[in-house]
């Protein structure tokens, strides 16, 4: 059975349009497929973009940090030892002040000082001199001289009082160390006749002579206030006393008459 020509026209045009809306629909399913995929791939490569310049940054953030918390390190350690340095220095202000203050008061106090000790090194200096006057008669031209070089300088202006106290307990010193010493030396003799002898001083226990020639040996007697010649029997041992006292022998006992006590009333 044929077909007529009209119907043949009518499928073949059906077909057609059939074909164009598949075509058409096809069009629409993969553009519509396609704009989600792009608009994805648009939206993965911004979000990258921007956590690469959210990490540079947090890198650039963390760089300055680092250098910050390094600055603040180092400033906290300037800090403590300015610290320390200040507070050091605040004890030593302190110190000079109390040493200000501690000046200030001995500057006030140094006139009343003065009044007081001038009368109390002029006692000494007179009963330095009484005390040589009394004492045994040993180098008298060397204690004499040199009480009376302190004498001397009490009155002078230009020697401070520090220089003279100084002096004062030096030459007591001197003296001091009479009482505990051994001393051979010669000198003159002034009793019957002045002669030149060997003196031998121990201590201030006694005072002994003995003449050049070995002749004459003799001792201060104090209560008598003058010399008393000695027996024979003393001679070896006042020899022996001098070379010990001139270091030429060794220190060994001396039997030699000694000064009775003497009873002090006040």
């Amino acid at each position: 059975m044929s077909k007529s020509p009209e119907i043949e026209i009518l499928r073949r045009c059906w077909l057609g349009m059939t074909i164009i809306m598949l075509a058409m629909l096809f069009s629409t399913t993969v553009g519509a497929v396609e704009d989600p995929l792009k608009a994805s791939i648009t939206t993965s490569t911004h979000n990258n973009m921007q956590e690469v310049k959210t990490q540079t940054r947090i890198e650039g953030l963390n760089d300055k940090t680092r250098i910050m918390l390094e600055e603040y390190q180092q400033l906290s350690r300037e800090l403590e030892v300015l610290t320390t340095y200040n507070t050091q220095l605040q004890r030593l202000v302190n110190s000079q002040k109390e040493e200000k203050q501690s000046i200030q008061e001995q500057m006030n106090n140094l006139e009343a000082t003065q009044r007081e000790i001038i009368p109390l090194m002029l006692r000494m200096v007179n009963s330095l001199q009484e005390f040589v006057a009394m004492d045994h008669p040993f180098l008298p031209e060397e204690r004499q001289l040199r009480v009376t070089q302190i004498q001397a300088l009490m009155d002078r202006a230009d020697v401070s009082i520090g220089e003279k106290y100084r002096r004062v307990l030096e030459a007591y010193q001197i003296e001091m160390e009479y009482g505990r010493t051994i001393e051979a030396y010669r000198g003159e003799l002034e009793a019957d006749s002045t002669r030149t002898v060997d003196f031998l001083r121990i201590g201030r226990v006694g005072l002994y002579y003995q003449t050049l020639d070995h002749q004459e040996v003799g001792q201060w007697d104090t209560a008598a206030g003058g010399w008393q010649k000695l027996t024979d029997d003393y001679n070896l041992s006042i020899r022996k006393g001098l070379r010990i006292a001139r270091k030429q022998s060794a220190p060994d006992l001396l039997y030699l008459p000694t000064p009775s006590a003497q009873v002090v009333t006040p």
